[in-house]
């Protein structure tokens, strides 16, 4: 190129709508999830002209879409786009981004927003973004200067994926769409990722050196299929027992014999147990929030149990826990630093992860559950029948441990879902991951409180063309919620039973193949029929609903309730307590 000419195509004056939509076309964002509205019919007719390059997904509801939009960005490492319209579809997508928000998803949302020479004046649906959003995504912004746009939104997408990884929101004002303006295109950043110091690694070897009962816990987001294969030959090599955080289940392969199962909701608890023995943890991806922490008692936070964390975000490095060795490092380019690093060819700990496998095995042992649908017998079933390269997505409830328990997940699988507990996350996400992968097998679990919340966009996937297969686990009621109350207000069912539908007949009057299974023996043929018949099916789950867990059941809750209280030793007269020792009256 001569010296002196611009590199940027100026394509001639252009809309902010259309714009926007080049924008996104520049930056390789290849799918927009959107429920349409009045406040951005330029970016939709923006989006027509590139109809080639960018798949507009449309959904019925704005949670949904930017749901949708979350689990592309968290199967695929890249931002999708979500677009809603102001006021309350912004409030409807804002649990999409709290979602991306915890779970550390790249996701791009766009808000359409009102004229800003209304600003201030309680307009129609208005709302200040930037306020309501703050605390929920990495940065907000808006663009009222259309000649702004390639840079905002490259800037964005650099945000949502640099560090630790997140949501982005970007409203667009009314008229800036419409005004005609000639700027360039913006294409992406060629940016190196953060390497790990070679001294750091040094360290690392020592302190193993040093260990006796090492634990690894693997989290985090954007892994590449580079990067697992990496981490999986590094703790192979080593022999190191592996844990995976929670909602993370499916980012180690499993099947090995290093896999010791999952800290989150509803682990195992002689696998909590054991943790509390580790004189090492290697926290590598996760940043050991309160599900993985167990409300944040498993460790100590001056750190008495040395913790090596490897994390992309210095700042996520000794947020809550002070580590031995912080590394700041992209967390594929650490899995294959550590991947070359010398094993030892006996390590002293190969019997403690044996000890740790052991009890994973154990866990998975189907047990003689009450009634005629037995649940862990149903996911040996369905771990078997799963495709190798399946994708599966989950819902928020007490259902949701049932997989992780029973299934052992391979290496070519993903297992995705909220970690910040969101309801109506588990369907939605199944279309959108159905979308981005038509030609992966994708199955949803999800609880019939959820399933009610977001069921409908299986509408979508009717619209779409795709699939997905989701299991509905029906017990009529808002199970954890119930199970919270029969723990601190035993026999008291205030506000958690549900009325449910036919689900199968909801199913039906889509077109799609509905089924529902009350018997064990039932599930597997019912499975086979769903994927033979390659329409969008749901598999109605109807459970014993005193199986609140998969782990006890109402009645036993509500028989330790109801024990005796162990009798207290007599104690002596207030009058004669040493000053100071008097106990209010209750």
């Amino acid at each position: 190129m001569e010296q002196g000419k611009s590199r940027a195509v100026r394509p001639g004056p252009r809309s902010g709508g259309r714009i926007i939509a080049d924008a996104l076309v520049a930056q390789g964002v290849d799918h927009v999830f959107a429920v349409p509205g009045e406040s951005y019919l330029d970016v939709l007719e923006g989006l027509y002209a590139v109809r080639d390059r960018l798949k507009l997904v449309t959904c019925r509801f704005e949670a949904g879409a930017v749901n949708m939009a979350e689990a592309y960005g968290k199967l695929n490492g890249r931002p999708a786009a979500a677009f809603v319209t102001r006021g309350p579809g912004a409030c409807h997508g804002a649990i999409g981004v709290h979602v991306a928000f915890q779970d550390s998803t790249p996701m791009l949302l766009f808000v359409g927003q009102i004229p800003f020479e209304e600003t201030d004046r309680d307009s129609f649906q208005e709302v200040d973004y930037r306020r309501m959003f703050a605390p929920l995504a990495k940065w907000v912004t808006q663009i009222d200067d259309a000649k702004r746009i390639p840079e905002i939104i490259a800037h964005a997408v650099d945000v949502a994926m640099s560090g630790r990884p997140g949501p982005v929101v970007i409203a667009i004002s009314e008229e800036m769409q419409k005004h005609l303006v000639d700027v360039p295109d913006i294409g992406p950043a060629d940016v190196s990722v953060p390497h790990p110091d070679p001294a750091a690694l040094e360290k690392l070897r020592g302190l193993l050196a040093k260990a006796q009962k090492p634990l690894a816990i693997v989290g985090g987001s954007r892994w590449t299929e580079q990067g697992r294969a990496a981490i999986r030959d590094f703790m192979t090599a080593f022999n190191l027992p592996v844990t995976v955080g929670f909602r993370r289940q499916a980012l180690y392969d499993q099947t090995l014999d290093t896999f010791a199962g999952d800290l989150g909701v509803g682990s195992d608890p002689a696998l909590v147990a054991k943790v509390k023995e580790a004189d090492l943890i290697l926290a590598i991806g996760t940043r050991l929030g309160e599900p993985v922490s167990q409300g944040y008692t498993l460790f100590e936070a001056a750190g008495g149990v040395p913790i090596v964390h490897v994390y992309p975000d210095a700042a996520e490095i000794g947020r809550v826990y002070r580590p031995a060795l912080g590394i700041v490092s992209d967390l594929n380019v650490f899995a294959h630093a550590a991947a070359k690093m010398a094993a030892p060819k006996k390590p002293v700990w190969s019997g403690w992860t044996k000890e740790l496998r052991a009890l994973r095995v154990a866990g998975q042992a189907v047990p003689n559950y009450e009634g005629t649908l037995n649940l862990a017998q149903c996911m040996h079933d369905l771990s078997r029948l799963l495709e190798d390269e399946a994708i599966l997505t989950c819902d928020a409830g007490n259902f949701a441990t049932w997989p992780p328990r029973f299934i052992n997940f391979k290496d070519g699988q993903r297992f995705i879902g909220p970690t910040n507990g969101a309801m109506g996350y588990g369907v939605p996400a199944a279309i959108g991951a159905k979308i981005a992968h038509p030609d992966r097998q994708v199955v949803c679990f999800v609880g019939d409180g959820g399933f009610l919340m977001t069921g409908q966009e299986l509408a979508t996937a009717f619209h779409h063309g795709v699939a997905p297969i989701v299991l509905v686990f029906n017990n009529q009621m808002y199970g954890t919620i119930r199970m919270y109350q029969e723990r601190t207000y035993p026999f008291h069912v205030s506000g958690t039973a549900l009325t449910n539908p036919d689900f199968a007949k909801f199913i039906d009057a889509f077109g799609g193949h509905g089924e529902v299974v009350s018997e064990t023996a039932e599930f597997a043929p019912a499975f086979q029929r769903a994927v033979a018949s390659g329409r969008p099916a749901v598999i109605e789950l109807r459970m014993n609903p005193d199986q609140i867990t998969s782990r006890t059941t109402i009645s036993a809750m509500r028989a330790a309730s109801a024990a005796p209280a162990p009798k207290r030793k007599a104690s002596r007269p207030a009058a004669t307590r040493a000053p100071g020792k008097v106990k209010p009256k209750r």
